[in-house]
């Protein structure tokens, strides 16, 4: 990985959905700018062995068991970054899921799912994660940094995805909600909406027919490049955002044009 454009140094991250895709690279990222990470995911044996690996290549990780759909789980993870690393003044509530398939079909469950994982997940993370900033001093140091993962799909629309895309455009919304509640308390909230990447949720939908015909829908016919997004999670992270707050982004190499 080249040398960050970003120093986080003497900054503590913690990242929700780190067992793989996106999470696990924003892990790597972070660390490699300096930042200490802590690593939460339900696949605790996923986010132990990246702490391993941040650790042996001369990072700092603690790996966490977290379940952002339980307000227990993340209370205690919170409780174990503090105690093992430092209090969070970064976190990035990335944890979600997709329950793919038409509105008439998909199951009550599946629905409940997607709404307690990508939205319920991300409110109850950043709030818990200021409450941290706010009692170890935001308002003075003003180093307080919330980034909330959306999707492109929040300004789309699309057959098979209607729930998903749906709590991404709340996630949109909620991160400005945020935004204008902590802005006096030292925290900065901002949504990052990634295009589609191949990922291990979605990467096997993109070798079918009907991945591949998507694909070929965009201007650009390719698929966004994880790295795309570096440089903006580095800088939502950073003391040079220090003035950004409640904005959303979309890195998606034209997919939504």
């Amino acid at each position: 990985m080249d040398a960050p454009r970003y120093s986080l140094a003497g900054r503590v991250a913690l990242i929700t959905g780190a067992s793989s895709g996106l999470g696990a690279h924003f892990a790597r990222l972070y660390a490699a700018a300096g930042a200490a990470v802590v690593v939460g995911a339900r696949r605790i044996e996923r986010v132990s062995a990246l702490a391993e690996e941040i650790n042996g290549n001369g990072g700092k990780a603690l790996a966490v068991a977290l379940d952002v759909t339980e307000e227990t789980s993340i209370v205690a993870a919170f409780d174990a970054a503090e105690a093992g690393i430092g209090v969070p003044d970064v976190v990035v509530a990335n944890a979600g899921i997709v329950e793919a398939g038409r509105s008439v079909d998909l199951p009550a469950d599946a629905m409940r799912r997607v709404v307690d994982t990508n939205f319920n997940g991300v409110y109850l993370t950043a709030r818990e994660g200021a409450r941290r900033m706010i009692a170890a001093g935001s308002k003075q140091s003003e180093k307080g940094r919330i980034i909330l993962t959306g999707s492109i799909t929040a300004q789309m629309t699309a057959t098979g995805d209607a729930a998903y895309a749906a709590t991404k455009l709340a996630v949109q919304h909620l991160g400005r909600q945020f935004a204008r509640e902590w802005a006096r308390l030292g925290i900065n909230v901002n949504v990052i909406q990634p295009g589609y990447i191949r990922t291990e949720i979605d990467g096997q939908w993109f070798d079918t027919d009907g991945g591949k015909a998507q694909i070929a829908s965009w201007p650009r016919k390719r698929l966004t490049e994880v790295g795309a997004l570096d440089d903006m999670m580095l800088f939502f992270a950073s003391d040079a955002s220090r003035q950004v707050t409640g904005t959303f982004i979309s890195i998606d190499d034209g997919q939504s044009l």
